[in-house]
């Protein structure tokens, strides 16, 4: 099977498990907000915490995903030493890391703002913990190709959180945020028992050499990934302070206006799925492909084929919202505004991830924590200045303004480092039909009937489809160019 075919099965398989799982958690998200009212500012707690442990794992793990695929597709390097070394690391800065929390609890949850709730900041820590020693196991598959138990595994965790949330919430009738932290633990621990016949197959074998090697790759990847984060968390971190710190709002308004701010985002969240998806299936293959001669074209091609799919979702997600607003109750619909902007920085994002692989594949991470971090200081600039006036609107456009700077730099630089041939012109045209069937969209949202305006929306998705279709498939001549076929 070709290379591209072979992204393109992956893909399905990871993408179905990522748009199922995030279609079964968005369950989830009516069920919070309506056992949740927006005014008690409940969904603000969830909000703010998950955003925290999205920072912790990328610290954990190390940027130790990457490192390994690197790593164990290197000539003269042991798959089996390379996950040994790599969970041994990652294992290692687990332990710390509780011994810490646990250790501190009282000052930690005193700063957070949580001083009589304890046991939220314990749970989510020791939930993060397990995350982050469960990502190079499932690394692990992805580098095996087990795509099939990677995608059943993550859909497992995915059926038991929600099964026992609508035993929880639903059947026994609670309604303490307590509940959503802890049975996100027990699930997964549960998950980690699914792990033992891949670690009992693998000769653990600890190097230092290869330790060395590891780390002085990763170590900018991490800090990659920190600043990656933070342009996706910092403004779910930030808010309640920058929101308080003129004065002028409570912590409570600011949990209340957080609350709303998350639970939209949910709902642009497609995005992050396509996202991802792309990235579980396009990670291993890019740097397998590494040392072929059309590796350029083929990214190329991979770049364009991402945007479209982007989008697309863009158009979907915008054309049928007045469906898909009735994910969250009605007095979490203020933060629907939010939307549009928070697709298009995850687009944007996206992009920035697809242009990185130059300075992986060169070991030049260096340029991505750069990047990375130019960007978050634009996102923190905004946050900073203009949360107190404009709430989560600000958070919404400082997300925007500071992938798109992520996105410019890695552009400009790679070109001259490491040059790729995007096709700029196609990518442009798909860029301005969107902006232009967006503006459609909106003009019918806010000018027809309900039913009048999904009947517009859905022309105007169709005529997308439709060029797409005209211009750039069947796919054939793609694949016979680039020699991929058998």
């Amino acid at each position: 099977m070709s290379k591209l075919a072979s992204l393109a099965k992956d893909t399905a398989i990871y993408g179905l498990s990522s748009i199922v799982g995030r279609f079964l958690n968005y369950l989830l998200v009516p069920l919070y907000t309506h056992v949740i009212a927006a005014s008690s500012g409940g969904y603000g707690v969830v909000t703010n915490l998950y955003a925290y442990t999205a920072l912790i794992l990328v610290i954990l793990t190390f940027g130790m995903e990457t490192t390994f695929f690197r790593f164990a597709n290197k000539d003269g390097e042991n798959p089996d030493t390379v996950f040994s070394t790599t969970m041994g690391i990652v294992g290692a800065l687990t332990a710390v890391f509780l011994l810490g929390v646990f250790g501190f609890a009282t000052p930690l949850c005193e700063w957070l703002g949580y001083a009589d709730h304890h046991a939220y900041v314990l749970l989510m820590a020791a939930t993060v913990a397990l995350d982050a020693v469960q990502a190079i196991p499932f690394s692990f598959l992805r580098y095996k190709k087990k795509a099939l138990k990677f995608a059943a595994l993550k859909l497992l965790f995915i059926i038991m959180n929600i099964g026992l949330n609508l035993l929880y919430f639903v059947v026994l009738g609670k309604d303490d945020v307590y509940y959503v932290f802890s049975l996100n633990l027990v699930c997964t621990a549960l998950i980690t028992f699914f792990f033992i016949p891949e670690l009992l197959a693998i000769k653990w074998r600890f190097d230092f050499s290869l330790l060395r090697r590891m780390l002085s790759y990763s170590w900018p990847i991490l800090v990659l990934g920190i600043a990656g984060i933070l342009n996706q968390a910092f403004d779910k971190m930030i808010f309640p302070w920058a929101y308080t710190r003129t004065s002028i709002h409570t912590m409570a308004e600011a949990q209340v206006e957080l609350g709303v701010y998350g639970a939209c985002v949910k709902v642009a969240m497609i995005m992050a799925m396509i996202t991802q998806a792309f990235r579980y299936a396009y990670e291993p293959i890019v740097f397998a492909k590494a040392k072929d001669k059309d590796s350029k074209e083929y990214y190329a091609v991979a770049m364009k084929y991402f945007l479209i799919f982007t989008l697309f979702a863009f158009l979907c997600v915008m054309g049928y919202l007045n469906i898909l607003k009735h994910i969250v109750r009605s007095d979490y619909h203020a933060g629907l505004q939010t939307i549009p902007i928070v697709m298009a920085a995850e687009i944007m994002m996206g992009i920035y991830f697809n242009l990185s692989f130059w300075y992986k594949l060169i070991d030049k991470t260096i340029w991505g924590a750069w990047f990375s971090f130019a960007g978050c200081a634009v996102l923190v600039a905004v946050n900073i200045l203009f949360v107190p006036e404009y709430g989560y609107m600000a958070c919404a456009w400082g997300g925007f303004a500071g992938y798109g700077t992520a996105m410019v730099l890695s552009y400009i630089v790679g070109q001259r480092k490491n040059p790729i041939a995007y096709p700029m012109g196609s990518i442009t045209v798909y860029i301005l039909i969107t902006i232009l069937f967006y503006l459609a969209i909106e003009w019918s949202n806010s000018n027809l009937p309900t039913v009048g305006a999904l009947a517009v929306n859905t022309s105007v998705i169709f005529l997308f489809v439709a060029h797409v279709v005209h211009y750039d498939l069947p796919l054939g001549p793609i694949l016979k160019r680039l020699h991929l076929k058998k």
